[in-house]
């Protein structure tokens, strides 16, 4: 799943595509709100569980058999969290960060159990009103990860709005449940904050979802101030036209989370826009992936965004220089102070 990501990432960042999973993502969140169940035929599970009893006990064989066929038996109660992963690691970059969530998932699933095994029933939790609490809370979470998806193809003001009716949604129904104990109504009030925050903020004019009152307290984040390159001609000519400055030539999309995080969190550090205003910055959207984004990426030997490529005040690319990947304010102040020395 995670190499499938990386090399489909660019082209399934589209409208219709994002959509498309958004939908899938809520129709698995139905299925944990008990719209209707997400479940293998029961004539299937009747043989599977046949053929499970069967196995001989006690052999690591059967062992295994049984733990695969227990595994498809107790479907429903995985297969939208799971589903949901792997969508997830589809729209990212990164195959570590997609072998590692399912790595971790796994283990989150079976450490448990075999404490639970060891115990020999003495720490097993007695079932009640808490399990649906759990299922419904994933379902919010899976709303939440739906909006997240589309949220690249939408204005910052219909983002906003979403994100305040989701968390208002949930916790108005949590405060109104008659099943939610103390800590969820606690839980409530702070997603109640939240989703007034955002409320306030875009009724008020603010148009930063991370940052929704920012604008009232006179902390608005000013991004910097990066001049547009959409293909190989237009680099060409910017950098002929340079006056002796070191170039920045930074890979862009609407659709990239690291490229967001390294905008709002990285660029703005007073210090490294200090260090960025004596420097030509350039910037290629490669969002839509068209041919000359393609291009661009193909040039520099990119598989997609976010990367930083610096040049010299003849034009000539810095080698070693590169930044690929997001970078903390602290690691890029390295990176930069590497290309001024």
């Amino acid at each position: 799943a995670g190499l499938l990501g990386e090399g489909l990432a660019a082209t399934l960042q589209n409208p219709w595509v994002l959509s498309a999973f958004a939908i899938m993502m809520v129709v698995m969140a139905l299925s944990m709100f008990d719209v209707y169940q997400l479940q293998m035929p029961s004539a299937i599970q009747s043989r599977l569980t046949a053929v499970s009893e069967g196995q001989s006990k006690g052999k690591i064989a059967g062992v295994f058999v049984m733990g695969a066929l227990s595994a498809l038996i107790v479907g429903p109660c995985v297969a939208a969290p799971l589903a949901g992963a792997l969508v997830y690691i589809s729209q990212t970059l990164d195959v570590v960060v997609g072998g590692s969530a399912l790595f971790s998932m796994a283990m989150g699933m079976s450490v448990p159990l075999l404490l639970l095994g060891l115990s020999a029933g003495s720490l097993l939790l007695r079932a009640g009103r808490w399990m649906e609490g759990v299922k419904t809370f994933f379902g919010v979470l899976m709303l939440a990860m739906a909006w997240w998806m589309v949220n690249p193809v939408l204005a910052n003001a219909v983002q906003m709005a979403g994100w305040a009716l989701l968390f208002l949604g949930y916790a108005g129904y949590l405060l109104i449940s008659k099943k939610s104990g103390k800590f969820a109504k606690a839980c409530a009030l702070f997603l109640a904050l939240l989703g007034a925050i955002q409320g306030v903020g875009l009724a008020s004019g603010g148009r930063d979802v991370f940052a929704p009152l920012a604008h009232l307290t006179g902390q608005a984040v000013h991004p910097a101030a990066f001049q547009r390159v959409s293909s190989l001609a237009e680099l060409e000519r910017a950098i002929q036209q340079n006056k002796g400055k070191i170039v920045m030539l930074d890979f862009y999309a609407d659709w990239c989370v690291s490229c967001k995080e390294m905008e709002k969190l990285t660029f703005t550090d007073p210090k490294i826009k200090q260090q960025m205003e004596q420097m030509l910055l350039l910037q290629a959207d490669v969002t839509a992936n068209n041919a000359d984004d393609k291009a661009l990426l193909k040039r520099f030997g990119l598989f997609g965004p976010p990367g930083i490529i610096f040049f010299d005040s003849s034009g000539t690319e810095m080698q070693g220089k590169r930044v690929i990947g997001y970078q903390n304010t602290a690691k890029f102040q390295q990176s930069l102070d590497n290309v001024v020395k």
